[in-house]
């Protein structure tokens, strides 16, 4: 996103994805209404919802009585015409992006580019050294961003080191086939020591099992029927395809972290994204954040980059805009992990805990959620061309 901002104003950029294609199974495919906004504002939102999606207006909970509690309403939203949140499959939204970037000749794609090495002169960071398809080589730059994920090799090879947090949960990840008939909406459930979430993804069910944190293997060693069977109890209604669960192969497993950096960059460096502060999967919030840290990012550097130049200030400054809405919904997720997830993840009843009981019945309340969710406490524009 970052690269097609700055081909969009005439800088020439070059982006090195690890990988050799998009085609691999992705988890964080939610575009929040503030990214739809920022795409609108660029001309691509509608084009972006003609790719194959789902869209998801109300965050709820099922009581064992088969009540929805509502945490998060969109609806609310009523004045947004983006007043959802879409999911669309990442790998999608990449080669969409990519294929807009393309259109700008300053822009430049090289896939299966493995970084092992910063390029520094006098102190500051003038480029990365890479194994790609055609052997070793090198990109020199007056500015090299890392927006590689949770796992960044850039922080590595700049020796960031996070202040880390660690949310008390996993989450298991597997797919269920979706039938005719099937309700629409997504929803979550509690049980005895597991909350399972139901995400409608129009062709399958994306089912996410949180458990407390550190218990996989706990989990696995007690066998793939047991775990299918206490699935099976927690959402009967999707039990007649559970069968196809035959192994451990088709579940991911991911451990949940939430860290920041005390700072984003260093003299021709800047980390964006979950490199620069890697967020809980609580609200899916954590693509939209990374492509506000792009907007920002292009809108206060922009202009300074079209003449070869990258001031540590104006880094600086990219990381102050960012910091506060990026603690804030930490804290947010933070307050509801500890308050709703831990809570319920060491009860033996699967009832929801008061808490969210109480909350689900102030309306207030779920349009604040909806507006924090939906687009943070600071929105972000893109600077006119």
């Amino acid at each position: 996103m970052l690269a097609l901002l700055l081909a969009r104003q005439g800088i020439s950029v070059t982006l090195l994805e690890a990988h050799t294609d998009f085609d691999r199974a992705f988890r964080g495919d939610t575009l929040h209404p503030s990214v739809l906004h920022i795409l609108d504002e660029i001309g691509l939102s509608e084009r972006v919802l003609q790719l194959h999606h789902s869209r998801i207006r109300q965050l709820g909970f099922q009581t064992p009585a088969g009540k929805t509690l509502t945490m998060v309403d969109f609806d609310a939203l009523s004045h947004d015409r983006y007043g959802f949140i879409a999911i669309v499959p990442q790998a999608a939204f990449l080669d969409f992006i990519v294929a807009e970037a393309k259109k700008y000749a300053h822009f430049q794609l090289v896939m299966g580019a493995q970084v092992d090495e910063l390029l520094e002169v006098d102190g500051q960071v003038a480029g990365v050294r890479y194994r790609g398809l055609e052997g070793r080589c090198e990109v020199r730059a007056v500015l090299t961003v890392g927006a590689d994920g949770r796992f960044s090799r850039l922080r590595k090879l700049a020796g960031f080191k996070p202040i880390r947090t660690s949310p008390p949960m996993d989450v298991l990840w597997l797919r269920l086939s979706r039938r005719a008939g099937d309700p629409a909406m997504a929803f979550g459930r509690f049980a005895p020591q597991r909350i399972v979430a139901v995400i409608n993804r129009d062709d399958y069910w994306q089912i996410g099992c949180v458990i407390p944190k550190g218990h996989y293997q706990q989990v696995r060693a007690a066998g793939i029927e047991h775990f299918r069977d206490s699935l099976a109890g927690i959402i009967p209604e999707l039990a007649d395809r559970l069968d196809g669960l035959q192994n451990w192969q088709q579940v991911s497993v991911l451990s949940v972290e939430s860290d920041r950096l005390p700072r984003w960059y260093r003299p021709g460096l800047l980390l964006i994204g979950d490199a620069a502060h890697v967020m809980s999967p609580v609200g899916g919030v954590g693509i939209n954040y990374a492509i506000q840290d792009a907007v920002v990012a292009s809108n206060v550097l922009g202009g300074k980059l079209k003449y070869g130049v990258a001031q540590l200030q104006d880094l600086a400054r990219v990381q102050r805009q960012r910091q506060f809405p990026t603690r804030f919904i930490q804290l947010f997720q933070a307050i509801l992990q500890k308050n709703v997830l831990s809570v319920a993840l060491n009860r033996q009843q699967r009832e929801a805990p008061l808490f969210m009981r109480i909350m689900a019945h102030i309306p207030m309340a779920n349009r604040i959620a909806a507006h924090v969710i939906g687009y943070g406490i600071k929105r972000v524009h893109v600077k006119a061309l």
